[in-house]
């Protein structure tokens, strides 16, 4: 078998976090170590709940399709996953959730509307996962400990509270020995999605932001390992969708919303637990105007898969079609209006306006060259002019984040393949 990135996936599992953690079941690129899951989409029971949820659908699928355990590598993997309770509130300040969004539960309220889908055992006893009572922050620091330095991913798909624990309990271990962190979080450029101007996994802890990539780098460069972090912004994630009538035609044609649950008698049981979250996604985006899900968890994980850890004194870029650029930026903790709010430093930074550039004009000059108005809007000549010489990875001040992927569409194309089995 070929090299496999062994990974902690911390997680706050809602829905775009559970499709991407059954894109890691399905990913042979992964060894997946342990989940810690967190406060943030829901509370921290039903994330662990819905991290059961899930291995029991797949489960349940393999029974009735056996030949299928092929294309999930990592449900039947002979190091069995660590389930582990992390943090069950921010550092500092209010405690915040996006039930608005993800429901009660976390997962659209399929326990009332579906409860054939709750989980049949709560026990430490579990065929697929090792359910421990230790800490995240205990499983993380063995795990890293242990394994070869420089060989583990720390993928952080929810708040990055159980993060700052970590470097706070022993920031020497967790900086010398970490292949790689890769977050999904933030948002530069463009609007928030839990207020106007936040994103709602940094809108969740900012303090645990502004601990881990502010101070990290301005008060105490020793702290976080800023080389080998990734962060995934609303600025590239939200372009990565599910369009629901692709997923209708392709997956589930029996698929429409909540107004119509999901039958399992005409649909294999992986189908049907998909579908008994997303009719309810599918409600909320149509209040949104838009009829997908955006795959923001989805296209961390991708990173993750693609871009395994370097050895140690190697050069770190990214696979092809991925690109990343230093950002540099602050975060609003307790805004009254402006909690999460990342405040980009445009004085010296590779993305920002020509000093004494007029913004509308800039904008009227994309317009006229029929310019995409995207992440490198303020250099008002086509991005690709700009960044196609330039190396994945610049050295610099700020934080390394991702500007570009190989493409929504083959994301869509790979998800649909490994998780439902459907080629495109």
């Amino acid at each position: 078998m070929a090299h496999r990135t062994p990974v902690i996936i911390s997680t706050d599992p809602g829905v775009d976090d559970i499709v991407a953690i059954l894109f890691a079941l399905a990913s042979p690129e992964l060894e997946i170590l342990a989940f810690i899951t967190s406060f943030g989409n829901t509370d921290i029971t039903s994330s662990r709940i819905n991290i059961l949820k899930a291995y029991q659908a797949v489960s349940r699928h393999l029974e009735q399709f056996p030949a299928d355990s092929a294309r999930f590598p990592n449900f039947t993997s002979a190091v069995k996953p660590i389930l582990a309770c992390g943090s069950a509130g921010p550092l500092e300040g209010d405690l915040h959730s996006a039930q608005y969004f993800h429901g009660r539960d976390g997962l659209g309220g399929i326990s009332e509307r579906h409860p054939e889908l709750n989980i049949e055992s709560n026990d430490s006893q579990h065929p697929q996962l090792t359910i421990t009572d230790l800490s995240g922050l205990e499983v993380a620091s063995h795990i890293i400990r242990s394994r070869p330095s420089r060989t583990v991913t720390y993928i952080a798909l929810g708040p990055l509270t159980d993060l700052a624990w970590l470097m706070h309990d022993d920031a020497t271990l967790f900086r010398d020995r970490i292949g790689r962190i890769v977050c999904m979080g933030g948002a530069l450029d463009v609007p928030g999605n839990t207020s106007p101007v936040a994103e709602f996994n940094f809108f969740a802890d900012p303090y645990a932001v502004k601990k881990l990539l502010i101070q990290a780098e301005i008060e105490n460069p020793t702290l976080l390992p800023l080389d080998r972090f990734i962060m995934l912004p609303l600025d590239i994630t939200t372009p990565h969708e599910l369009p629901f009538p692709f997923y209708k035609d392709k997956v589930d044609p029996s698929f429409e919303t909540s107004a119509k649950p999901s039958d399992p008698s005409n649909k294999s049981p992986l189908t049907h637990f998909t579908s008994s979250f997303l009719e309810q996604t599918r409600v909320v985006m149509l209040q949104f105007g838009k009829d997908a899900m955006e795959l923001h968890d989805i296209v961390a994980m991708w990173c993750a898969i693609g871009n395994p850890p370097v050895p140690d004194g190697c050069v770190d870029t990214l696979a092809l079609g991925w690109s990343a650029r230093n950002r540099i930026f602050d975060i609003e903790r307790t805004g009254e209006l402006t909690r999460g709010f990342l405040v980009v430093d445009r004085r010296d930074d590779l993305s920002a306006y020509a000093p004494g550039a007029n913004r509308a004009e800039v904008q009227a000059e994309l317009d006229r060259h029929n310019s995409h108005h995207g992440a490198w809007e303020s250099t008002a000549v086509p991005a690709l002019v700009e960044t196609e010489h330039a190396p994945s990875v610049v050295p610099a001040r700020g934080v390394m984040c991702v500007y570009a992927t190989p493409g929504p569409g083959t994301l869509l194309k790979l998800l649909t393949e490994r998780v439902w089995g459907v080629v495109v």
